[in-house]
């Protein structure tokens, strides 16, 4: 069976444990779930199906579990292994100390505006399909990239930096 993992929006320490968010999973039926580092992301196995089917399940029993759910965004282990290999950045000129970072969008879609855009060390490099390739140097200015990103495409995304999308695939 296939591996899959579900990238939260939202989820902080603060406003949900990972072992509640495993037993939700595991109450949606899913196997062998875990979760990884405390920012929501759940690891799990199940059947082959649709990812807009997952998401839909996965939070339907977030919300009977808890009460509430959160933006779930499902790609496979396998894409997100592949992506890796891949070496997406590889192509861009990016200084050593730019964090790497991917935004899964819910659903594929182009972009009003031509990219690159850029702004306060900030820039978004390529969109392909659902995934949003994005680098910035951080700064005193905390994560304008997040206001840039959700001003570029909407809130219905997550986004994890590259290290943790590495853990999620390998887990």
């Amino acid at each position: 069976m296939p591996r899959y993992i579900a990238f939260l929006r939202g989820v902080s320490p603060m406003n949900a444990k990972m072992p509640e968010l495993r037993r939700c999973f595991e109450a949606a039926g899913f196997s062998e779930v875990r979760t990884v580092l405390s920012s929501g992301n759940v690891v799990f196995t199940t059947s082959a199906s649709p990812l807009d089917a997952l998401e839909q399940r996965a939070e339907k029993a977030m919300h009977a579990e808890l009460g509430r759910s959160f933006g779930t965004i499902v790609r496979p282990a396998q894409y997100l292994q592949e992506l890796l290999v891949s070496d997406p950045f590889a192509e861009f000129d990016l200084p050593p100390t730019a964090k790497r970072v991917v935004t899964f969008l819910r659903r594929p879609g182009a972009s009003r505006v031509a990219l690159p855009v850029e702004r306060d060390g900030a820039i978004i490099l390529k969109q392909v399909d659902s995934m949003v390739l994005t680098a910035y140097v951080p700064s005193a200015k905390g994560p304008v990239f997040m206001n840039l990103l959700e001003r570029t495409f909407g809130r219905d995304i997550t986004t994890r930096t590259l290290g943790t999308v590495r853990k999620c695939a390998q887990a």
